[in-house]
């Protein structure tokens, strides 16, 4: 995507499930210079993109969020993407979700019903709703789950995504994960990698009580037999992938690495893994979801 100074316009549409916080990114998009239009009906966007090409430099960075409030707005908003598209125009797509536990705990605490719930339970609602934005999901240049998210890790999430670099078309950017597998699979990860083939750490007494963060626990999982020929192997595979991500006009990679309880290896694992993918020129940070929990 060309940049502002490039004489293109920035143009993000954000959707997703409501509750799963499109108004914090709405704010957030403010923020970086965005100028924001909440709940336009499909057919309006293209005139709005339009509009803000016309305006001589006046808006160079425009945000669309949209929700179900505009009815069957999914399938009326994917063509929209396709014909700005074929103009060159295409818009990048944010796609805010989180799990039915957590959205339901989210409107049970301000007391609203969901707007899809009718007369059913809140429940149903969400499932609906999914179903109408399923084909928006699939096409979403970034997929953000809220479930575990605060409000400030979302707002970097997404200020990581879309602050401008004033250097033409976006580079690829990565965003790796540890877990443990005992805590459940991070539901936005592209990529899925168990690195409990390595030793671990939690049975060597001087380690247990340390984190993979730790220099003496980093070096005993960097330095078993297998993980560097591992690390060498998948570093390519990454290569491959992100090759095929800038080809297919898609610039994030959440990359999620798992162990038994996300505190020793996949923690050094991830640390080294953002190492590498930097020295490549891929914008990477870490996020450590379970680091803590134990």
């Amino acid at each position: 995507m060309a940049t502002a100074e490039s004489g293109a316009l920035q143009t993000v549409i954000v959707t997703g499930l409501s509750g799963a916080g499109r108004s914090t990114a709405a704010k957030c998009l403010e923020d970086l210079g965005f100028f924001v239009v909440d709940n336009l009906p499909p057919e309006l966007v293209a005139t709005m993109v339009d509009l803000g090409s016309r305006s001589q430099g006046a808006v160079t960075k425009l945000a669309v969020v949209m929700d179900v409030r505009s009815r069957a707005f999914s399938t009326d908003l994917t063509g929209v993407v396709t014909e700005l598209g074929q103009r060159e125009l295409s818009p990048r797509i944010l796609f805010l979700e989180a799990s039915d536990s957590v959205l339901i705990r989210r409107f049970e605490s301000v007391r609203r019903a969901h707007p899809l719930q009718g007369d059913g339970r809140l429940a149903d609602g969400i499932t609906a709703e999914r179903a109408i934005l399923e084909p928006l999901r699939d096409i979403a240049d970034l997929v953000l789950d809220t479930s575990e998210r605060s409000v400030h890790e979302l707002r970097r999430a997404i200020e990581e995504a879309f602050a401008s670099n004033g250097m033409g078309a976006p580079e690829l950017r990565a965003t790796v994960v540890s877990f443990g597998f005992k805590y459940g699979l991070p539901v936005d990860a592209d990529l899925v990698v168990d690195v409990r083939f390595l030793p671990n750490p939690y049975w060597i007494p001087e380690l247990r009580d340390q984190t993979g963060e730790d220099p003496e626990v980093s070096d005993y999982v960097l330095t078993q037999e297998s993980a560097p020929a591992f690390l060498d192997k998948y570093i390519e595979i990454l290569q491959i992938i992100g090759a095929g991500y800038r080809r297919e006009g898609k610039h994030y990679l959440t990359l999620a690495v798992g162990c038994t309880g996300g505190k020793h290896r996949s923690v050094a694992m991830s640390r080294e893994l953002v190492r590498r993918l930097t020295e490549l020129g891929v914008r990477a940070t870490v996020v450590h979801r379970d680091l803590g929990r134990e």
